[in-house]
């Protein structure tokens, strides 16, 4: 199993776009920057996040280098819109529901 945060896996770094990676990355060196500081003052209690942060951060170059080169597909708000036609079918089939239930009547 990889080292790593459960919520940047591969998988879910497929679906974000590329501003959205940015922002992980952002976050991510961040987060490196507080555990670099908090292990040279002494205050760092678990050594192993920090292995887990630069792996993080290197998965994240990963998919962004692979999307330049094209061995990656590019996402592009599909996975918002997915989300929006997701909604749309549910919202139609309680329409639906409604209705047969006030037929029904």
């Amino acid at each position: 199993m990889a080292i790593g945060s459960k919520d940047l896996a591969t998988e879910q770094l497929d679906g974000f776009d590329n501003a959205r990676l940015v922002e992980e990355l952002k976050k991510a060196k961040e987060e490196l920057f507080n555990l670099r500081f908090q292990s040279a003052t002494g205050q760092l209690e678990s050594h192993g996040r920090l292995k887990s942060v630069k792996r993080d951060i290197a998965r994240i170059y990963t998919v962004l280098r692979e999307r330049e080169l094209g061995i990656r597909p590019e996402v592009s708000a599909v996975v918002e819109e997915a989300k929006a036609d997701k909604k749309a079918k549910k919202s139609s089939k309680k329409a639906e529901a409604d209705e047969a239930t006030e037929e029904a009547k």
